[in-house]
């Protein structure tokens, strides 16, 4: 859809807009006739706020966005910026793989608390809350995982941060009679980011040959306008109860995914070969030596061990029969997000 449709009259607010989820979430819902009320932790930064202010220029409906200021670590100012709103989408966090990981826990869990507890008071009842898979879990291997299962793992701070923070948003739902809808999203491609994230960072070290071969570390994904689709169909489709797992591309690996870029954009260097699982060790000491340099960790034994302990075989099913998800192919989700980084 290239052009917005006419208003419709409700205002949703999403928090973390500038985020690569949020910004598009933005987009679809002006396209779709929503307003959209949207928040970010610092409003005269351009990093966090013209990307999205583009959508709404481009689709002619500036008077339907009105950005506001707000951190979801603190507990005040939430009610006010929902007032005259009709439904909440939650999708501020801290996406990263690395870093103090007390804030990124308590980004989690007390944003959650706070937003939560203020669309309470505001009389907004229905909440679409982004989760991830890592709320999820990889285990047990060999058997598809639904929306029963829980992660069980505690392998690093955002795992442990989605996992709680949906729990207590469930928690949070049941005694305060919220009509919660979660989305638990796998590895999100697509373009449209300001800063990469996790998901598709290690695209562009892909694309320049950084490594010769890939590892098979089991991963599933979906394209980011997918994502936005779904969360606008979950406050949409009163039917649409509980969690909805977005991971149409599942049972695939890193390495597949830079194979496939290879194939597609054959000018790129991306590797053809795959890291046997045996030499995953020589891996972790390579990632050792690159953090004397500056470099995050990213595959630490534990985390490598965690990774192939599970697979990515998730269903997404629910999704697809409940709120009438059409997917994106996978060379779309590959093609678009190598398309950001040229």
């Amino acid at each position: 859809m290239s052009e917005a449709i006419a208003a419709n009259g409700t205002t949703i607010f999403v928090t973390g807009v500038n985020g690569h989820i949020g910004n598009h979430i933005v987009k679809d819902l002006l396209t779709h006739g929503y307003n959209v009320k949207g928040s970010v932790r610092d409003l005269s930064d351009p990093k966090k706020v013209d990307h999205v202010r583009e959508h709404a220029k481009v689709l002619g409906v500036e008077e339907r966005l009105e950005l506001v200021q707000g951190d979801v670590l603190d507990a005040d100012g939430w009610e006010d910026h929902m007032v005259g709103c009709q439904g909440v989408f939650h999708t501020a966090t801290v996406y990263s793989t690395s870093g103090d990981s007390t804030v990124i826990i308590d980004t989690a869990n007390k944003g959650t608390l706070h937003i939560l507890n203020a669309a309470k008071k505001c009389d907004i009842s229905r909440i679409v809350y982004t989760s991830s898979i890592a709320a999820v879990g990889s285990i047990p291997k060999g058997r598809e995982k639904t929306e029963d299962d829980w992660q069980t793992d505690r392998s690093s701070p955002y795992v442990i941060a989605k996992t709680e923070s949906e729990r207590l948003a469930w928690e949070l739902a049941e005694r305060l009679n919220l009509d919660l809808r979660v989305i638990n999203p796998s590895g999100v491609l697509g373009g449209g980011f300001v800063k990469p994230t996790p998901s598709v960072e290690w695209f562009d070290d892909a694309m320049k040959g950084l490594f010769p071969a890939a590892p098979k570390i089991p991963m599933a994904f979906v394209h980011v306008v997918d994502v936005a689709v779904a969360h606008r169909k979950a406050f949409e489709i009163d039917e649409a109860q509980g969690r909805f797992i977005l991971a149409p591309h599942n049972n695939s690996t890193i390495a597949a995914v830079c194979r496939r870029i290879r194939e597609l954009h054959p000018h790129t260097k991306s590797p053809k070969r795959a890291i046997p699982v045996s030499l995953m060790s020589i891996v972790v000491f390579q990632d050792w030596v690159m953090s004397w340099f500056g470099a995050p960790r990213r595959m630490t034994r534990k985390a490598v061990k965690g990774y192939f302990r599970g697979d990515a075989n998730l269903s997404s099913e629910k999704a697809t029969r409940v709120l009438g998800m059409e997917w994106h192919s996978f060379d779309a989700c590959i093609n678009d997000t190598v398309g950001e980084f040229k």
